[in-house]
């Protein structure tokens, strides 16, 4: 009734359906994976990791990480122009799915050396946030990177 093909899509009553993959490993010992115990250490690991671009084009990172507050890994979501860049959710959820994430960090840089949260900032966290309750994924913090002014962190403010 049914048979395999040798891409991996599965032929089943004439109808190619892709056979889905999810993987993820890492290369990097528990013991020697950097741990997060504050917005600062998050800043820190952020200046070391972000993209050269920093100063003018807007980017989106997660920082994943363990039980433990150990990084798992970083993914850059996405990046924009001089004034903005798109967080898609589903990107976001999924690479914390795939890397079985318990908790994230979001990050993302202002080129314009503020550092304080626009409206868009702060609704769009809050909508991360309410995904991150519901697939038990917590968001901790949002931080907004600058390379001059420093960080703003919304959970040092209150804002998570």
């Amino acid at each position: 009734m049914k048979n395999q093909t040798t891409t991996g899509a599965l032929n089943l009553f004439n109808q190619n359906i892709a056979e889905v993959i999810v993987s993820y490993s890492h290369t990097v010992k528990f013991s020697d994976m950097p741990k997060l115990s504050s917005s600062q250490d998050a800043y820190d690991l952020l200046a070391r990791i972000w993209p050269s671009d920093v100063d003018y084009i807007e980017s989106f990172l997660v920082l994943l990480l363990n039980r433990a507050n150990k990084v798992l890994g970083y993914k850059i979501v996405s990046k924009g122009g001089m004034a903005g860049t798109v967080a898609d959710p589903k990107i976001i959820f999924a690479t914390a799915l795939k890397t079985a994430s318990c908790s994230l960090i979001l990050a993302h840089n202002h080129p314009s050396g503020n550092k304080r949260p626009s409206d868009a900032d702060i609704e769009l966290t809050k909508k991360l946030k309410q995904a991150g309750l519901v697939l038990e994924l917590p968001i901790l913090d949002h931080l907004i990177f600058t390379t001059d002014e420093g960080y703003f962190s919304f959970a040092d403010e209150g804002l998570m």
